[in-house]
């Protein structure tokens, strides 16, 4: 039975669950890897020697030979979760670091099809990159500061006349009482730009304001495109940043139906970066203008099977399987 190797952790939504169906329903098996396990609770070995190497993957009693797995799919990655707190800091940052090394040497060296490579998410994650190369495929973007210059954020502001946005370059948390809490992206008020101390200590991305009708989530597979549009102006919680109420959104997506050259200049943006696998952020200017935000080399897309019902996990299964085209360069 062809295998398939589910990179994720234990905390990952439903969408796990749904390409794991539609797997089975191709004859597949999914072979599920909860990175936040290891190395405390799941054992992975990694024998190399001339001319062979073999990966053996231990569950409980479940031992896995992933010589069988013909491809990879990569969601999640949290090696380390398990390690105990209360180990010496020094030692437990060398035990997680050492995880992750490993975890990433073992899982990313098997020689099959892997949705997407992990050195190639991390390229396209680069989010600079992502505005140069939306820029050259012929896609609009917003204009953009990356600094930690208060004179220069200062400079930008005043020719934004809509408007500036701050937002993190990086997946940015930040935890209060053990809540963890994300860094949206948000207006930038005057009172702001007169106490810019705090870039001394870590730099910001800043944008001009683009004025919004809709904005997309554009999920590409493969070679095949599901847009989807929400109106996040239809409440002033969702207005800068529709993740502020994503869960009260949910209901409000509708099946969109991108233009043709948008829809190629963002399958070019795919190939350029030889991704198979994108979550990308557009937004509807009301002039009928589309923006590029970015695009999330392993973003969400659960709620778009409930609401409005596009069938992304039958494009990833297809794509693992080979059934439909692959990226080249994978």
């Amino acid at each position: 039975m062809t295998s398939v190797l589910i990179v994720t952790r234990s905390d990952d939504n439903e969408c796990i669950n749904r390409v794991s169906e539609a797997l089975a329903r191709r004859g597949a098996e999914a072979i599920r890897f909860d990175t936040d396990r290891y190395p405390t609770d799941v054992q992975l070995t990694a024998q190399l020697t001339a001319g062979e190497t073999r990966w053996i993957l231990q569950k409980g009693e479940d031992r896995m030979d992933l010589q069988s797995v013909e491809a990879v799919w990569y969601r999640r990655l949290r090696a380390g979760a398990g390690i105990p707190a209360t180990m010496e800091s020094q030692l437990r940052r060398a035990s997680v670091e050492e995880s992750r090394a490993s975890l990433i040497g073992s899982v990313f060296s098997l020689p099959v099809f892997q949705m997407d490579p992990y050195s190639v998410v991390r390229h396209a994650g680069i989010k600079p990159l992502q505005l140069q190369a939306a820029s050259r495929a012929g896609l609009d973007i917003p204009r953009t500061l990356i600094s930690n210059d208060p004179a220069e954020v200062r400079e930008f502001a005043g020719t934004c006349p809509s408007g500036m946005m701050a937002k993190m370059l990086s997946s940015f948390h930040v935890f209060e009482e053990g809540l963890e809490k994300v860094v949206f992206t948000s207006p930038v008020e005057q009172a702001a730009l007169n106490n810019l101390d705090g870039l001394r200590y870590a730099p910001m991305t800043f944008q001009e304001n683009v004025a919004k009708k809709l904005e997309l989530r554009v999920t590409i597979v493969g070679e095949s495109v599901f847009a989807a549009a929400v109106d996040s102006g239809e409440s002033a919680k969702t207005k800068d940043d529709w993740r502020r109420d994503g869960h009260g959104l949910m209901s409000s997506w509708r099946h969109y139906s991108l233009p043709d050259d948008v829809r190629r200049r963002l399958l070019s943006l795919m190939d350029h970066f030889r991704l198979n696998y994108g979550a990308i952020d557009l937004i509807v200017t009301p002039d009928d203008r589309y923006v590029f935000l970015e695009v999330n080399p392993v973003g969400e897309y659960f709620w778009l099977e409930l609401c409005p019902g596009l069938e992304i996990s039958e494009a990833i299964a297809d794509v693992l399987l080979g059934r439909t085209p692959r990226r080249t360069g994978n």
